[in-house]
């Protein structure tokens, strides 16, 4: 059928006649509806609007050759669910008779825009980084040589001391290096994962360093199949983010009252990063902490950003990384009382 490539879109799109029936609706519109597409074909689509007259004027104004194309924001009626905000978008085709009608979901593209940034900002923070850390190494290690070479000359035990702070310092400096330098350094190697066997490993990990005062919950999707991945750098980042929860969740653990919860699921016909999946994994790391504070919620993906004192700022950007190398992203949701960060990876 000619309007079958519409399919491979993720906006939601129906091609109308003139008189409101519709011709044909692609599988992006008939997973927000709710309904399938054969009751959908026939249908009067403007009685899909919350205020049909809007369309119908559109459609009639279309047909008439009056305008190449039309816009303007709308509601559509779904069901069992609420309205979704869109915006509509109602233009000709070489056909008097049919015409395209785009619904572009305004919090679909409120978060594509998001993601958009969330993915020029990780590339530009790689890059920074990357830079950043060698400019740093190559002097760090003229220090450290430079203080071993002093404290051989040295016979003063206070001041042995002095040089022994620099080595130190260095030492950690060149760790931290280490770190930043560490997703660019190690190959990706892929291999079957099952993302059970992750979560077991991780939790294992939680509970040997926090053996008292935390519930750790399983919520698995049994059916989800295995797919192709770096099997350590998702322990690593499954790690990083329980690692980060379990910190946050003090003061329920002194109260025995913490819980964190890994739960997967499979999403289906979702979009994330411009592309559309019939299949994604979907990862949640949930945990019943104070929530992320108010002032870092936008930045927490950024390199040196944290909301503990003390803490590298690195945990979460490295568990980006690594997720992105997969072809996924990583949101966070969270308030006081629930935090969940969902980890999303496409399925064969």
């Amino acid at each position: 059928m000619r309007f079958q490539p519409f399919d491979l879109l993720a906006t939601l799109v129906a091609v109308v006649h003139s008189n409101g029936a519709v011709l044909f609706a692609n599988a992006a519109l008939e997973d927000a509806l709710g309904i399938s597409r054969r009751a959908i074909v026939g249908s009067h689509f403007p009685d899909s609007f919350t205020e049909p007259t809007h369309l119908q004027k559109g459609l009639q104004g279309a047909g008439g050759n009056e305008f190449g194309a039309l816009r303007y924001d709308a509601w559509l009626k779904r069901l069992n669910r609420d309205p979704l905000p869109v915006h509509v978008i109602v233009t000709q085709t070489e056909k008097a008779d049919e015409i395209i009608v785009e619904l572009l979901p305004l919090e679909q593209q409120a978060r594509q825009d998001r993601e958009e940034r969330l993915a020029e900002q990780a590339q530009a923070n790689k890059e920074l980084i990357r830079n950043l850390a060698h400019e740093i190494k190559n002097p760090l290690g003229g220090i450290r040589g430079a203080a071993q070479l002093l404290e051989m000359e040295m016979e003063s035990r206070e001041l042995i001391e002095y040089t022994q702070v620099i080595i130190r310092e260095a030492d950690r400096l060149q760790t931290l290096v280490d770190r930043l330098l560490a997703p660019h350094r190690r190959p990706h190697l892929v291999g079957d994962v099952n993302i059970h066997e992750v979560c077991e490993r991780v939790r294992s990990l939680i509970l040997a360093e926090f053996p008292k005062g935390l519930k750790v919950v399983r919520d698995y999707d049994i059916s989800i199949p295995e797919f192709r991945g770096d099997r350590e750098q998702l322990i690593q980042t499954v790690i990083n983010i329980a690692h980060n929860a379990c910190q946050a969740l003090a003061e329920q653990i002194a109260g025995s009252e913490a819980r964190l919860t890994f739960r997967t699921r499979i999403a289906r016909q979702t979009t994330f990063g411009k592309q559309r999946y019939r299949l994604a994994l979907e990862l949640h790391v949930i945990d019943n902490g104070p929530g992320v504070p108010d002032s870092i919620k936008d930045r927490i993906f950024y390199p040196l950003v944290s909301g503990r004192e003390g803490g590298s700022g690195l945990g979460l950007t490295l568990a980006q990384t690594f997720v992105q190398q997969h072809h996924g992203l990583i949101e966070c949701d969270s308030v006081p009382g629930h935090t969940d960060f969902k980890i999303l990876i496409p399925l064969p």
